[in-house]
């Protein structure tokens, strides 16, 4: 018999251990992440454990997000790109799944959301917003490069010739900065620094920031990358207005990617884009194919799939306001909307 529990602190290393052994796991299912949840956003975690014969046979991290604007929502995993039910077989699996809906109920929560690579609730509804890109490493640096398509490759070696160099740092403030001006640019409210500076401590040398400078020194892209067996995922960017101009953020990423396979990494792992927009193309670019994220959502008290994204023209004027405000005003309260919008 499968029996499924909640989590208890005690379990914190057969967590980890069985995530790292565990196929259908994700970096964002490492114990860690709830720390995170608790600590830096103050959100109310359910971490569900499956077990079978005394051994952990499957996990299901989940967090309650509660909103004036979004609503109450049970979501595997906010502020992450995957997430769901990972599990050693479909016995476990089912069984958390159930056990998450019954949660659901209790709770009372509007929604259920999992953020899945593959389907596990073809019943649910579903969201087909959302594409990752992954593509795996060869083992010899240049010929890393010569796959890369021709006009991205030239602009990575544009960088190159204008004098780009990669530094990786240890703490989160250049990277910040790099960060909240992307963010201002694009519209959308920055997470507090404190975030970044908690993600570095809880994660350690697994949570890396390489930050690209130019001849002078400035700091222009940064790019905060998590490690997980053999690959590396770019998850969090920033840069200034005059990156494109510089290549720079092309060169970050070929430098990531250099650095990713001299230490052995395989997969590369270019994260999540909406289709219809510019990051979709940029990682088309890089020769990158999208793959469909099986997004499913059980409704609990609500009959349609939640739209709590940029693609939704409610929030576009918001966006254009957003982008007017100055810049220590978004700073500010930024953080306040951002642990909102999972």
């Amino acid at each position: 018999m499968t029996r499924v529990r909640s989590f208890l602190d005690s379990d914190r290393v057969a967590w980890d251990e069985f995530v790292l052994r565990c196929s259908d796991a994700t970096f964002f299912h490492r114990i860690g992440w709830r720390d995170i949840y608790q600590d830096t956003f103050g959100h109310r975690t359910h971490y569900l454990l499956a077990e079978r014969d005394g051994a952990v046979v499957g996990v299901l991290p989940l967090v309650e997000l509660k909103s004036v604007l979004f609503g109450h929502a049970l979501v595997s995993l906010p502020f992450a790109v995957y997430g769901g039910v990972a599990a050693q077989d479909d016995e476990s699996g089912s069984a958390l799944s159930r056990r998450a809906v019954e949660l659901a109920r209790e709770l009372r929560v509007q929604h259920l959301e999992m953020r899945n690579r593959v389907s596990r609730e073809p019943d649910w509804g579903r969201q087909d917003l959302y594409v990752t890109f992954r593509k795996s490493l060869l083992p010899d640096v240049e010929a890393n490069m010569a796959a890369i398509p021709r006009k991205q490759r030239a602009m990575v070696r544009k960088g190159i010739q204008r004098g780009m160099r990669a530094e990786i740092d240890d703490d989160a403030r250049r990277f910040f900065d790099l960060y909240a001006d992307n963010q201002h640019r694009h519209g959308t409210p920055p997470h507090a620094r404190r975030y970044f500076e908690a993600l570095k401590a809880v994660f350690g040398s697994d949570c890396e920031i390489l930050t690209a400078v130019d001849p002078q020194g400035h700091a222009v892209s940064g790019v905060m990358s998590f490690y997980f067996r053999d690959e590396v995922l770019p998850y969090y960017a920033g840069d200034l207005a005059q990156a494109r101009e510089l290549a720079a953020n092309d060169f970050k990423y070929w430098a990531l990617m250099q650095r990713a396979c001299e230490r052995g990494y395989r997969v590369f792992d270019f994260g999540r884009s909406k289709r219809g927009t510019g990051s979709f193309d940029f990682k088309r670019n890089w020769g990158f194919e999208p793959v469909d994220l099986q997004y499913e959502y059980c409704l609990i008290n609500r009959d349609t799939v939640p739209q709590n994204n940029p693609s939704n023209p409610r929030y576009q004027a918001a966006i254009a306001l957003w982008r007017r405000l100055p810049r220590s005003v978004v700073n500010a309260v930024g953080p306040v909307l951002a642990r909102h919008l999972g």
